[in-house]
C-alpha cells in the first residue's frame, strides 16, 4: 500500500515502469559502456521518478513545477541517449520505438502535471 503521496501518482508510477524497461535493457549493453552510456541512462532514468517524489514535498506549486520541469528534461535526456544506443546497436528501432512511447506517455503526463500546478499558481 503506498504510503507517501508521490507513490500514488500514476506519472510516478509511470516513470518507475520505465525506469525498469532502461535498466533491463542497458543490462546487455557492452561492458565497456558500463561506466559511460550504461551509468548516463540509468542516472537520468532514476532522475524522473526521484523529482517527482521530491517536488511532492514541496509546499508550493511553483517549487512543484520546478521539480516536474527536471524531471521532463530528464525524460528528454533519456530519449537522447537511446537514440545514441541505437545508433551504437546496443538496441534495435524497435525497442528504441517502444522505449520511445513510454517516453513519451511519461512526458505527457508531466506537461499536464506542470500544466496543473501552473494554473493552481495562477490563481
Amino acid at each position: 500500500m503506498p504510503s507517501f503521496r508521490f507513490e500514488k501518482l500514476e506519472v510516478w508510477q509511470k516513470s518507475i515502469d520505465f525506469c525498469s524497461e532502461v535498466c533491463e535493457v542497458t543490462a546487455s549493453f557492452p561492458a565497456d559502456e558500463r561506466f559511460g552510456l550504461v551509468n548516463q541512462l540509468r542516472r537520468a532514468v532514476v532522475s524522473i521518478s526521484s523529482n517527482i517524489a521530491e517536488g511532492t514535498s514541496r509546499t508550493s506549486d511553483r517549487d512543484q513545477a520546478r521539480f516536474v520541469e527536471i524531471a521532463y528534461g530528464s525524460v528528454l535526456e533519456v530519449v537522447s541517449q537511446l537514440h545514441i544506443s541505437q545508433r551504437r546497436k546496443y538496441i534495435d528501432e524497435s525497442k528504441l520505438l517502444t522505449l520511445s512511447q513510454l517516453a513519451e506517455e511519461v512526458a505527457r503526463m508531466l506537461s499536464g502535471m506542470k500544466a496543473n500546478l501552473t494554473r493552481k499558481q495562477a490563481e
